[in-house]
């Protein structure tokens, strides 16, 4: 099993910077890729960034440019650095870890208000 914890998230006013991290912890292995998903009110899951083991990134097109992904720890850390931040980005955000299953954390809150 995998156990995924997040941290970071919260309000921010328009143009400001958030950072989320996600710990994972259990039967992680050292390879498979993570990344954060973010779900708006009323709207589906959506990929906002992953990386891979190796390092691999990918970007929704509406973050590319703002948001950047990154590992550490081993690759048991990831971490999405945010900025720029618009009311758009609001949603519950999702870490996630993927091998040979999809493996999600609780979710954190992030809303961007003025």
């Amino acid at each position: 099993q995998v156990q995924l914890v997040e941290s970071g998230g919260g309000l921010v006013q328009p143009g400001g910077s958030l950072r989320l991290s996600c710990a994972a912890s259990g039967s992680t292995d050292s390879t498979n890729t993570m990344g954060w998903y973010r779900q708006a009110p009323g709207k589906q899951r959506e990929l906002v960034a992953s990386i891979t083991s190796f390092g691999t990134t990918n970007y929704a097109g509406s973050v590319k440019g703002r948001f950047t992904i990154s590992r550490h720890n081993a690759g048991n850390t990831v971490d999405l650095e945010m900025n720029n931040l618009s009311p758009e980005d609001t949603a519950v955000y999702y870490c996630n870890l993927y091998r040979y299953r999809n493996y999600w954390g609780q979710g954190t809150q992030v809303t961007v208000s003025s």
